[in-house]
């Protein structure tokens, strides 16, 4: 007895699914013939077995079929096993937009997947057609309807067009009256389809035990403590080094709301801030930790490390230990830079934004002002701040020792050659920054090679035959106009250009000599000097001098007036004999003391105290940071590091006392009565 069924779908896609999905579960017991409403039907059936795969094709096709003849039944459908999968997937109580030709399968779509009980997100049915609510909506689900899915949707997953339940299968086995044989065999092929689903189920269930049980040794394994929690406070990940900072184990806080884990309310609110990304120091049990907490947005997790300060300074310190033994540290900051003329003021202000490019940096100056210096500052406020920085001097070596010390070189390339080789200086900078100073002295030679490394970001040692890549900042420097030495032909214009991609030029001593008595004060102090009083005569000698080697000749002199007093006191005296700075020196009476020195300092001691007393009275507590922030509009704001020096010097006047932990920095009662003084002196002398 031949055995034919029509099945009719709405799409080619719909049909050829379902077509392959009879013909798997009935083989070659029934013949199937199949067809598309959106091709077009091509006949006109009688005495067949139709099986539509929607109710909704009905009005599409009832004109080609003779009902009085015909058997229709109408199929039901279910989710597809095969792509199941990628539906628990979903992340939980997410918003999914669930996409089909028309919005009633797409509803009976939902309906389906909700009888199941895949309901664990929240499905939106949507057709083009139909419509439906699409704000705030990132992930679309659609089986086999891609095209339907809205354009403003990025994600977009398919789940395989819809099945024909078993349900379905029954119907008709009864219309062909199957014997109860074939019956089992046509069951026995659809379990085994369900089977094989269970198995792959259970592989992927496998894995993802697996990968959790390796993830957990990975995160235990780190030195942090970690911690990740759900939207509503569920904690889902707690490792061991947390457990020891928190004293509280794994198996007591998983599962559980972070309101019953963590009593610290500040830290609480902390961790369920609305921010995604966020960083603050806490003190948990004596121990000073820094909490760093971002979101997975995706996932609806937020993820917090817990770092030990204490262990993490030591770390840092012990690193840098390590480049300063190698000598591949910058030493200064730009708090190191001295000044509060505006041309330094402006000249700090530019080199700190060139700090935070990528781009090679030209340095124009006179010898003596401080290139070394900004260069320095620039490489620790950069990205690369915490990576080697060299420094090389090349006016101050020989061509061929200059090569050598720059690229390095190979075992046996040249006599002398240490066994194994060299690397050079751009090697050990990689990471980093390397300055290179009194750039406008190197040979055409070692220009050429030069270049290269600017444009390749490779070099090649002496003797070697390959390239090694490497990633470099270039710093130079240089006292002379280099413009002059390309016309002069001494100098290349191509390197010229590659290296002044970014240009900073220093301010001569002459320029800010407003700076000088800020100067002379800082080298007393280093020096430790018996010096308390300066001649009013000295002082504006030395403001008035050309000063032609900068701020190092001036150093120089002062130690030499340092040496050669007899007293605690600076005279014309001892300034040096026939220089050329001091050929006119106008006889001033007076002296000048280091208290007038330091009148810029006592403001910046008097704003300091005034914006502790703002917080104490307030009631909060005065960090580095929030004393930072208040002083910013002042006529002497000052930087983070700064403050650090000023409170440091205020508490050893006594009038303030700096707590750690967060609890900060407090006014004593001979800091609050000095500071009234202060304000009673400004009344006075109005």
């Amino acid at each position: 007895m031949k055995r034919e069924l029509i099945l009719l779908a709405g799409t080619k896609e719909t049909e050829r699914a379902l077509k392959e999905q009879l013909q798997s579960v009935f083989g070659e017991l029934i013949h199937i013939t199949s067809y598309a409403c959106d091709e077009g039907i091509p006949t006109y059936f009688t005495h067949e077995l139709i099986v539509y795969s929607s109710s909704l094709i009905e009005p599409e096709v009832q004109e080609y079929i003779d009902f009085d003849s015909c058997t229709i039944i109408k199929a039901r459908r279910t989710v597809n096993y095969e792509y199941i999968d990628r539906i628990f997937e979903l992340p939980p109580g997410k918003k999914i937009l669930y996409v089909n030709d028309f919005i009633e399968t797409a509803q009976e779509a939902v309906a389906t997947l909700k009888r199941l009980g895949i309901d664990h997100v929240d499905y939106i049915p949507y057709s083009p057609s139909g419509g439906g609510d699409t704000k705030q909506i990132d992930i679309a689900v659609s089986p086999g309807e891609m095209a339907s899915i809205p354009s403003s949707i990025p994600q977009k997953i398919d789940i395989g067009v819809r099945l024909i339940d078993l349900n379905t299968i029954m119907k008709i086995i009864h219309h062909f009256q199957l014997s109860e044989r074939l019956t089992f065999d046509i069951t026995d092929r659809y379990t085994r389809k369900i089977i094989e689903l269970s198995q792959k189920l259970g592989a992927i269930n496998r894995r993802a035990k697996t990968l959790n049980k390796f993830l957990n040794k990975v995160v235990d394994g780190v030195n942090d403590g970690i911690l990740a929690f759900q939207e509503d406070g569920e904690i889902t990940v707690f490792n061991e080094v947390l457990e020891r900072m928190i004293g509280i184990t794994a198996a007591h806080a998983k599962g559980k709301k972070l309101s019953r884990v963590f009593k610290n309310i500040e830290l609480n609110r902390f961790l369920t801030s609305e921010q995604d990304e966020d960083l603050e120091y806490f003190t948990l049990r004596q121990q000073n930790v820094m909490v760093y907490r971002f979101r997975l947005e995706a996932e609806g997790v937020i993820v917090a490390t817990f770092k030990d300060m204490e262990e993490t300074i030591e770390m840092e310190k012990v690193r840098k230990r390590e480049l300063q033994r190698r000598g591949y540290i910058a030493k200064y900051t730009f708090d190191s830079i001295l000044g509060n003329s505006p041309l330094i003021k402006d000249t700090k202000l530019i080199a700190e934004k060139l700090a935070k490019s990528e781009l090679p940096i030209l340095i124009y100056g006179e010898t003596g002002t401080g290139k070394e210096l900004f260069s320095s500052a620039m490489h620790n406020d950069s990205s690369r701040k915490n990576s080697p920085y060299l420094a090389v001097n090349c006016s101050a070596l020989p061509e061929d020792l200059l090569e050598s010390e720059l690229f390095g070189y190979e075992e046996g390339a040249f006599t002398g050659a240490k066994k194994g080789g060299k690397k050079g200086l751009f090697e050990q900078a990689d990471g980093g920054t390397l300055f290179l100073d009194e750039i406008g002295d190197i040979s055409l030679k070692l220009q050429a090679r030069l270049l290269r490394v600017l444009q390749e970001m490779e070099i090649r040692r002496i003797g070697g035959n390959k390239n090694i890549p490497v990633d470099v900042r270039i710093i130079a420097a240089t006292n002379k106009d280099l413009q002059a030495l390309i016309i002069e032909g001494t100098f290349r214009e191509d390197l010229y250009h590659r290296l002044k991609v970014l240009s900073l030029q220093l301010p001569s001593l002459r320029e800010r000599s407003e700076d000088i008595p800020l100067l002379i004060e800082h080298f007393l102090g280093m020096e430790h000097s018996k010096i308390t009083t300066i001649d009013r005569a000295v002082l504006e000698a030395m403001k008035k001098a050309p000063w032609k080697g900068n701020i190092r000749e001036l150093k120089n002199t002062l130690l030499y007036m340092m040496t050669v007093a007899g007293h605690n006191r600076l005279t014309l005296q001892e300034l040096p004999r026939n220089d050329h700075n001091f050929t006119e020196i106008e006889q001033t009476n007076g002296t000048y003391s280091p208290a007038e020195i330091t009148m810029s300092k006592s403001q910046e001691y008097i704003n300091i105290l005034t914006a502790l007393v703002g917080f104490f009275e307030n009631g909060e507590r005065a960090s580095r940071e929030k004393i930072h922030s208040s002083l910013q509009q002042s006529p002497t704001p000052l930087s983070v590091q700064q403050i650090r020096t000023r409170l440091s010097e205020l508490q050893d006047l006594g009038f303030v006392f700096i707590q750690r932990g967060r609890i900060g920095t407090e006014i004593t009662p001979a800091g609050v009565n000095w500071l009234n003084e202060q304000r009673e002196n400004v009344l006075t002398s109005r």
